[in-house]
């Protein structure tokens, strides 16, 4: 496979040993779709090459980080906090939030990831008009915010 793109995680096991993320180049197929292939070198189960399908090169490479980000973040090593990412980006980065305004009740859901499913949210702290939620990792999912119109910083107000 040629290599368009890898990512080396370190594994906190004994003896510790490299994760080693690969995606290849895209190429097309003979029924004109597109295919890219991928590796996951390191984790039980994912030695060996796979691939991925779609209409056109870029969906195939979305769908190829898709499917090892999902591979990865799913698996009982990255389950067990053993997978570490040693040089990942040293100062905070920025994320994406999504962010619901229910202005009749001026409750704003400020949420860490795009959805979160029934049952998801297993722990909640409540702190003053702020209820925070966490998944079944300890993992931030999102925080729901009393008194919304006051308490946003304006730039989020809409």
């Amino acid at each position: 496979m040629y290599e368009i793109a890898h990512r080396v995680l370190a594994l906190r096991s004994e003896p510790p040993r490299d994760v080693v993320v690969t995606v290849g180049v895209p190429y097309e197929e003979p029924t004109g779709e597109w295919s890219c292939p991928y590796r996951i070198d390191g984790l039980d189960g994912w030695e060996h090459e796979r691939k991925v399908t779609a209409l056109d090169s870029l969906g195939a490479v979305e769908l190829a980080l898709a499917m090892t980000r999902a591979a990865v973040a799913g698996s009982h090593e990255a389950k067990e906090g053993l997978l570490i990412w040693e040089d990942g980006p040293s100062e905070p980065q920025a994320k994406t939030v999504y962010v619901t305004w229910d202005r009749e009740h001026d409750i704003a859901y400020i949420a860490i990831k795009r959805e979160i499913v029934p049952g998801e949210a297993v722990r909640q702290v409540v702190a003053e008009d702020v209820v925070l939620d966490f998944g079944d990792s300890g993992r931030l999912l999102g925080l729901e915010l009393m008194n919304a119109a006051t308490r946003f910083p304006s730039e989020m107000r809409m």
